[in-house]
């Protein structure tokens, strides 16, 4: 569903993404961790096409990342949600829904209204929201035209306990419904329980891409190991 190959970004002769290699297969949540600065957000945006890459080859399901075609595949949450200052918040969904032409919008929003508790904040202006009301927001409408593949970057940054368990939960559904999902975090407990696969980057490389047990297994190796020992070790300076 994603393909990345050889992917590089530099800024002046600085590698942020160094020759990255990957791929996602449908149905697939995968945990794109790593420390400040490794890379995260530059490799996302390259994906979705907010960052010009410096070369390499990136496709979604099959078609140029760049394409209509492939953006009509996707949604993109970013770190720091974007909302209009003078569309209220049901403004917000009916935009979506009808740019994107889908026709049950507000059966579809009013689901994830319920879930997200936005019943009492639909008639806010987007400037009166705060960051984790944003998110929400954020987050709803990338659901909104059903996409096959969804891109999050530290999604669960501003959330409230309740918001985070619930956003756990409709991973959990998107990767039954067979969506594929990459999730750009440091909060490392967030992802654990959701990730079929991590991969660690560490500045722009990749410097482990399996299951959470195989990595375990092939650099730890010892009994009780959490996913954030695994993390400290593979990132830590030589």
């Amino acid at each position: 569903m994603l393909i990345v190959n050889n992917l590089v970004k530099k800024y002046g002769k600085q590698n942020a993404v160094d020759d990255l290699s990957f791929e996602l297969k449908g149905g697939e949540v995968v945990g794109l961790l790593g420390p400040n600065g490794a890379g995260k957000s530059t490799t996302m945006k390259c994906i979705v096409g907010l960052l010009r890459k410096t070369s390499g080859e990136i496709t979604i399901g099959g078609y140029d990342h760049l394409s209509v075609e492939a953006k009509r595949l996707f949604s993109y949450i970013p770190e720091t949600p974007y909302v209009y200052d003078l569309l209220t918040v049901k403004e917000h969904f009916q935009f979506i829904g009808q740019a994107y032409g889908v026709p049950n919008w507000k059966e579809k929003t009013d689901e994830l209204v319920q879930l997200f508790e936005l019943e009492d904040k639909q008639d806010k202006l987007g400037r009166d929201l705060s960051k984790g009301m944003r998110q929400k927001v954020s987050i709803v409408c990338a659901l909104i035209p059903d996409p096959q593949v969804l891109f999050f970057d530290e999604p669960m940054i501003g959330l409230d306990p309740k918001a985070i368990k619930n956003t756990r939960q409709i991973f959990r559904n998107l990767k039954e419904a067979g969506k594929t999902i990459l999730v750009s975090t440091h909060l490392i407990d967030s992802v654990e329980s959701i990730a079929d696969r991590i991969m660690i980057l560490k500045e722009g490389k990749i410097v482990g891409n399996d299951t959470i047990a195989n990595l375990k297994q092939q650099f730890v190796q010892e009994e009780g190991t959490s996913l954030e020992d695994l993390f400290l070790e593979l990132t830590k300076d030589v």
